[in-house]
């Protein structure tokens, strides 16, 4: 978890299948927690959330009704932005409560200059169940992420160079040399890194950590804390220990470690995260887009190559097909 929490889960039987041949997974269930106000709630927000918020002891159809109520002061518009589309789900006092700020803190940037769709990545439930993931299978790699990428590349054919920049030319394997060559490439850095920034920069945030220690057995007593709140200045804290309750018996009874999670704007040399999208942003990635279609040796794909967010399972799902749509056409030439 050198980058933050990352749990896998999916419920695409074709990716399933692939991730399962190079590891086997626990039987993690990812939930997460936030503290606002001096309480910690249940996420996402659900009837637990709900009925602990209001002081109250909602059914299903009660709770229901609430949020359509408070959610009704924008009734009949088309949210156009985060704030807007927050409001619209579950009702202003509960957005401002668990979204507005963590969101602003995550993003850096007002609620209300933000997309509508990132909000979908937040269900809200009438029901108890805080499961984060509702996917067919969820876990987390029995011997972690890197075994599993080693195990991915240990073929003879796969042959594997570190610390190589991609375009610097006196490097064997470089962008010029390999378009000469006509050598196919799967190109999976920043796109407008590629086309030398030509069109200008796109934006992206990043994740800085501070790692604190503390002289206790568990701190929060999960994996993954949220701080809704503004005067918090972290959007969560992970304590990795509780990722893996079966390691129990070989980890420190009396210390622990946590990673307080910084989240910014990136500058160059730092590591991108979280495509921006605003829709100048949207714009100017649909230029580079069509600079793209130039270079049909050339597949670009993840996060950097396309700009756009993706968690694990569905980058895994859009690689599988980009290899067969694109990819093994190419190397057939």
């Amino acid at each position: 978890h050198k980058y933050g929490a990352h749990l896998f889960h999916t419920s695409n039987r074709r990716v399933w299948d692939y991730v399962n041949r190079f590891t086997s997974f626990t039987d993690y269930v990812h939930r997460v927690y936030a503290t606002h106000d001096g309480e910690v709630y249940p996420l996402p927000i659900n009837l637990g959330t709900v009925n602990q918020f209001f002081r109250a002891h909602y059914t299903p159809a009660e709770a229901k009704a609430l949020i359509a109520e408070q959610a009704g002061e924008l009734a009949g518009t088309d949210p156009q932005n985060l704030n807007d589309k927050g409001i619209s789900l579950i009702g202003r006092p509960l957005y401002e409560a668990f979204i507005k700020n963590y969101t602003g803190k995550q993003w850096q940037t007002d609620p209300k200059d933000l997309p509508a769709g990132i909000i979908n990545r937040l269900p809200v439930r009438f029901n108890y169940d805080n499961r984060y993931f509702m996917d067919t299978w969820e876990g987390l790699p029995v011997d972690g992420y890197t075994a599993w990428m080693e195990r991915m590349i240990d073929d003879p054919r796969i042959h594997v160079t570190l610390e190589t920049d991609f375009f610097d030319e006196s490097q064997p394997y470089n962008k010029a040399a390999l378009a000469a060559a006509g050598v196919p490439v799967v190109y999976t850095g920043p796109v407008d890194r590629y086309f030398d920034y030509s069109l200008g920069e796109l934006k992206w945030r990043t994740v800085d950590f501070k790692e604190v220690r503390y002289d206790e057995g568990d701190h929060f007593g999960c994996p993954v804390m949220n701080f809704s709140d503004a005067d918090v200045p972290y959007t969560r804290a992970i304590e990795f220990k509780n990722f893996n309750p079966e390691r129990a018996d070989r980890q420190n009874p009396d210390r622990t470690v946590v990673w307080e999670e910084y989240s910014r704007f990136a500058e160059r040399g730092d590591e991108p995260y979280y495509p921006i999208n605003t829709e100048s942003d949207k714009a100017l990635y649909a230029r580079y887009e069509e600079l793209a279609k130039a270079e049909p040796r050339t597949v670009f794909g993840g996060r950097l190559g396309t700009y756009k967010y993706y968690d694990m399972h569905n980058v895994i799902d859009t690689a599988l097909t980009a290899y067969e749509q694109q990819v093994e056409p190419l190397l057939k030439k």
